[in-house]
Protein backbone atom coordinates (compact mmCIF):
# COMPACT_ATOMS: atom_id res chain seq x y z
CA UNK A 1 0.00 0.00 0.00
CA UNK A 2 1.41 3.30 -1.26
CA UNK A 3 1.55 6.53 1.38
CA UNK A 4 -1.24 8.22 -0.36
CA UNK A 5 -3.60 4.92 -0.18
CA UNK A 6 -2.29 5.04 4.20
CA UNK A 7 -3.34 8.46 4.28
CA UNK A 8 -6.55 8.52 2.85
CA UNK A 9 -7.42 5.40 4.41
CA UNK A 10 -6.24 7.06 7.87
CA UNK A 11 -8.31 10.31 6.84
CA UNK A 12 -11.63 8.06 6.05
CA UNK A 13 -11.57 6.45 9.49
CA UNK A 14 -12.20 10.05 11.10
CA UNK A 15 -15.86 11.16 12.45
CA UNK A 16 -17.63 12.84 9.12
CA UNK A 17 -14.84 12.35 6.47
CA UNK A 18 -15.56 9.72 3.54
CA UNK A 19 -13.10 8.12 1.38
CA UNK A 20 -13.99 10.85 -1.69
CA UNK A 21 -13.52 14.01 1.69
CA UNK A 22 -10.12 12.11 2.96
CA UNK A 23 -8.89 11.69 -1.08
CA UNK A 24 -9.49 15.61 -1.49
CA UNK A 25 -7.63 16.24 2.16
CA UNK A 26 -4.91 14.25 1.16
CA UNK A 27 -4.39 15.56 -2.28
CA UNK A 28 -4.41 19.12 -0.51
CA UNK A 29 -1.84 18.31 1.42
CA UNK A 30 0.30 17.24 -0.91
CA UNK A 31 0.35 20.09 -2.66
CA UNK A 32 0.35 22.77 0.32
CA UNK A 33 3.74 24.41 1.48
CA UNK A 34 6.08 22.65 3.67
CA UNK A 35 5.66 25.38 6.64
CA UNK A 36 1.75 24.36 6.83
CA UNK A 37 2.76 20.90 6.90
CA UNK A 38 4.99 20.88 9.52
CA UNK A 39 3.01 23.01 12.05
CA UNK A 40 0.05 20.94 11.68
CA UNK A 41 1.91 17.33 12.12
CA UNK A 42 3.57 18.88 15.04
CA UNK A 43 0.18 20.07 16.24
CA UNK A 44 -1.40 16.38 15.74
CA UNK A 45 1.69 15.24 17.03
CA UNK A 46 1.62 17.40 20.18
CA UNK A 47 -2.24 16.95 20.75
CA UNK A 48 -2.57 13.97 23.48
CA UNK A 49 -0.20 15.24 25.18
CA UNK A 50 -0.91 19.02 25.46
CA UNK A 51 -4.50 18.33 25.98
CA UNK A 52 -6.10 16.68 29.30
CA UNK A 53 -9.61 16.87 31.37
CA UNK A 54 -10.65 19.38 33.39
CA UNK A 55 -10.55 18.33 37.51
CA UNK A 56 -13.64 20.09 38.10
CA UNK A 57 -16.18 19.82 34.54
CA UNK A 58 -14.44 17.08 32.62
CA UNK A 59 -14.19 19.20 29.69
CA UNK A 60 -10.63 19.24 27.63
CA UNK A 61 -8.54 21.97 28.78
CA UNK A 62 -4.28 22.45 28.59
CA UNK A 63 -4.08 23.50 32.25
CA UNK A 64 -6.04 21.44 35.73
CA UNK A 65 -8.38 23.93 35.67
CA UNK A 66 -10.65 24.94 32.39
CA UNK A 67 -11.09 28.63 31.15
CA UNK A 68 -14.90 28.37 32.60
CA UNK A 69 -14.41 26.40 35.78
CA UNK A 70 -11.35 29.19 36.67
CA UNK A 71 -13.94 32.07 35.31
CA UNK A 72 -14.90 33.34 38.96
CA UNK A 73 -17.76 35.60 37.36
CA UNK A 74 -19.76 32.00 36.19
CA UNK A 75 -22.30 31.11 38.35
CA UNK A 76 -21.63 27.94 39.85
CA UNK A 77 -25.35 27.15 41.17
CA UNK A 78 -25.98 25.89 37.76
CA UNK A 79 -24.11 22.88 36.03
CA UNK A 80 -25.23 21.91 32.78
CA UNK A 81 -24.90 18.09 32.07
CA UNK A 82 -23.52 17.34 28.56
CA UNK A 83 -22.23 14.16 26.69
CA UNK A 84 -19.04 15.17 25.78
CA UNK A 85 -16.09 17.79 25.73
CA UNK A 86 -17.34 19.38 22.58
CA UNK A 87 -20.85 20.21 23.27
CA UNK A 88 -19.70 22.19 26.11
CA UNK A 89 -18.21 24.34 23.09
CA UNK A 90 -21.82 24.23 21.27
CA UNK A 91 -23.83 25.53 24.27
CA UNK A 92 -21.00 28.17 24.57
CA UNK A 93 -20.91 29.66 21.35
CA UNK A 94 -25.22 30.59 21.82
CA UNK A 95 -23.74 33.10 24.46
CA UNK A 96 -26.38 32.29 26.76
CA UNK A 97 -25.50 30.26 29.12
CA UNK A 98 -23.63 31.84 32.23
CA UNK A 99 -23.51 28.73 34.77
CA UNK A 100 -20.93 25.71 34.87
CA UNK A 101 -20.89 22.54 33.25
CA UNK A 102 -20.26 18.61 33.59
CA UNK A 103 -19.22 16.29 31.24
CA UNK A 104 -20.35 12.95 31.76
CA UNK A 105 -18.15 11.18 29.47
CA UNK A 106 -20.22 9.03 27.48
CA UNK A 107 -24.29 8.13 28.00
CA UNK A 108 -25.37 4.60 29.41
CA UNK A 109 -25.69 2.54 26.83
CA UNK A 110 -25.60 -1.23 28.14
CA UNK A 111 -25.15 -2.23 24.39
CA UNK A 112 -21.59 -0.76 24.28
CA UNK A 113 -21.04 -2.04 27.74
CA UNK A 114 -21.56 1.38 29.02
CA UNK A 115 -23.20 1.75 32.61
CA UNK A 116 -23.57 4.39 34.81
CA UNK A 117 -20.02 3.70 36.62
CA UNK A 118 -18.68 4.26 33.52
CA UNK A 119 -19.66 7.79 33.30
CA UNK A 120 -18.59 10.61 35.26
CA UNK A 121 -21.71 10.29 37.72
CA UNK A 122 -20.02 10.05 41.47
CA UNK A 123 -18.10 13.70 40.32
CA UNK A 124 -21.43 15.43 39.66
CA UNK A 125 -23.01 14.42 42.79
CA UNK A 126 -20.03 15.07 44.52
CA UNK A 127 -20.12 18.71 42.76
CA UNK A 128 -23.72 19.02 44.00
CA UNK A 129 -22.97 18.69 47.78
CA UNK A 130 -20.24 21.20 49.58
CA UNK A 131 -17.76 19.52 52.09
CA UNK A 132 -20.52 19.56 54.61
CA UNK A 133 -23.14 17.89 53.41
CA UNK A 134 -25.54 20.75 52.22
CA UNK A 135 -26.67 21.19 48.39
CA UNK A 136 -24.71 23.82 47.33
CA UNK A 137 -26.29 23.91 43.60
CA UNK A 138 -29.44 25.13 43.11
CA UNK A 139 -29.75 23.84 39.81
CA UNK A 140 -28.57 20.88 37.48
CA UNK A 141 -29.79 21.11 33.41
CA UNK A 142 -29.35 18.04 31.61
CA UNK A 143 -28.17 18.19 28.26
CA UNK A 144 -27.82 15.22 26.59
CA UNK A 145 -28.99 14.19 23.15
CA UNK A 146 -32.19 13.18 22.24
CA UNK A 147 -31.34 9.96 21.45
CA UNK A 148 -32.47 6.49 23.00
CA UNK A 149 -28.98 6.65 25.32
CA UNK A 150 -29.40 10.20 26.07
CA UNK A 151 -32.43 10.20 27.27
CA UNK A 152 -32.12 6.80 29.18
CA UNK A 153 -28.80 9.01 30.76
CA UNK A 154 -31.06 11.99 31.59
CA UNK A 155 -33.81 9.48 33.53
CA UNK A 156 -31.30 7.66 35.34
CA UNK A 157 -30.01 11.05 36.71
CA UNK A 158 -33.42 12.56 37.30
CA UNK A 159 -34.13 9.34 39.20
CA UNK A 160 -30.72 10.21 41.06
CA UNK A 161 -31.33 14.05 42.02
CA UNK A 162 -34.97 13.71 42.74
CA UNK A 163 -34.62 14.18 46.37
CA UNK A 164 -31.16 16.30 46.67
CA UNK A 165 -32.94 19.54 46.42
CA UNK A 166 -32.13 20.43 43.53
CA UNK A 167 -33.91 21.58 40.38
CA UNK A 168 -33.47 19.11 37.73
CA UNK A 169 -34.39 20.19 34.11
CA UNK A 170 -34.09 19.28 30.60
CA UNK A 171 -32.89 21.21 27.39
CA UNK A 172 -36.45 21.69 25.40
CA UNK A 173 -36.80 19.80 22.58
CA UNK A 174 -38.88 20.64 19.43
CA UNK A 175 -39.08 21.99 16.73
CA UNK A 176 -35.95 23.93 14.32
CA UNK A 177 -36.52 27.91 13.66
CA UNK A 178 -37.34 28.18 9.99
CA UNK A 179 -38.57 24.31 9.90
CA UNK A 180 -41.73 23.15 8.52
CA UNK A 181 -44.44 20.95 9.78
CA UNK A 182 -44.78 18.78 7.14
CA UNK A 183 -40.71 18.08 7.10
CA UNK A 184 -40.95 17.48 11.22
CA UNK A 185 -40.88 13.65 12.01
CA UNK A 186 -43.55 12.40 14.56
CA UNK A 187 -40.89 11.74 17.22
CA UNK A 188 -39.67 16.16 17.03
CA UNK A 189 -43.37 16.92 16.79
CA UNK A 190 -44.51 14.61 19.23
CA UNK A 191 -41.76 15.72 21.45
CA UNK A 192 -42.64 19.73 20.34
CA UNK A 193 -46.01 18.74 22.01
CA UNK A 194 -45.40 17.50 25.34
CA UNK A 195 -42.65 20.46 25.40
CA UNK A 196 -45.25 23.66 24.34
CA UNK A 197 -44.66 26.42 26.77
CA UNK A 198 -47.52 28.83 28.06
CA UNK A 199 -47.52 31.99 25.62
CA UNK A 200 -50.65 34.04 27.48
Amino acid sequence: MTILEQLIKGFSRLPGVGKKSASRIVYFLLKADAEYLNSLSDLIRRLQASVKSCTVCGTYTESDLCSICSDFRRNRELICVVEESRDVQTIESTGEFNGTFHVLGGVISPLDGVGPEDLSIRKLLARISDNSGEVSVKEVIIATNPTIEGDTTALYLVNLLKNSGVLVSRLALGLPVGGDLEYADKLTLSRSLRGRTKIS
